[in-house]
């Protein structure tokens, strides 16, 4: 497998990465202090999300009009369509985060949040790896993605018991619920990266 020095479809999925884990780190490191706060939140993430659109399109052009590319083309656009999946699954969190107008994250989804970061950070470096043609060193880091996906699901099951054990207001119980279970499936994107990177390498080393 040979890449050129700056190939353009490395490039893409470098972009894609990064607006990813751009996203991701200001999913986390936002603080909601009151309602209009969950706005600005919500746009944001639209906004971001928006932009990583633009890269897959661009991925999907460039696969159309090119004749050769450094990997094969169903696995550049299933990497691109997988990242698009977790940042589309955190700009819906946002969304569900104003739609119920909810300012304080308890500690559950503090920690998937958390979990999602630190696998969107290692698809980054996995990505960097790739475009560096460092093929061996990414399966390290998919095996943390993951790590990190086995762990969200151990954390779906605890904040869901704990919710129906604690909790009185039924409403409040379907507007948790569903934030969780979205947590968990954008950790689930994560791992879907992780096996899309894995069969990359296996194709390729």
């Amino acid at each position: 497998m040979a890449f050129k020095k700056t190939d353009k479809f490395m490039a893409l999925l470098s972009n894609i990465s990064a607006n990813l884990k751009e996203s991701a780190n200001f999913f986390t490191d936002y603080k909601l202090k009151n309602v209009s706060d969950l706005k600005i939140f919500s746009e944001k993430m639209k906004e971001l999300e928006t932009k990583g659109d633009t890269f897959v399109h661009e991925v999907i052009k460039e696969l159309n009009d090119a004749f050769i590319t450094p990997i094969e083309r169903e696995d550049i656009l299933h990497l691109a369509m997988s990242m698009d999946d977790v940042l589309d699954g955190l700009e819906g969190c946002a969304a569900l985060f104003e739609m119920y107008s909810i300012t304080n994250a308890d500690d559950y989804m503090k920690k998937f949040v958390d979990a999602i970061q630190a696998s969107v950070h290692e698809i980054d470096k996995a990505v960097e790896l790739l475009s560096n043609k460092k093929l061996q060193q990414i399966r390290e880091h998919a095996i943390k993605i993951k790590d990190y996906e086995s762990n969200c699901d151990n954390i779906l099951r605890q904040s869901i018991k704990n919710l129906f054990t604690v909790e009185k207001d039924p409403i409040r119980i379907i507007q948790y619920k569903e934030i969780y279970e979205n947590l968990e499936d954008i950790a689930d994107y994560c791992q879907t990266v992780a096996n899309t990177l894995e069969t990359i390498i296996m194709k390729n080393a």
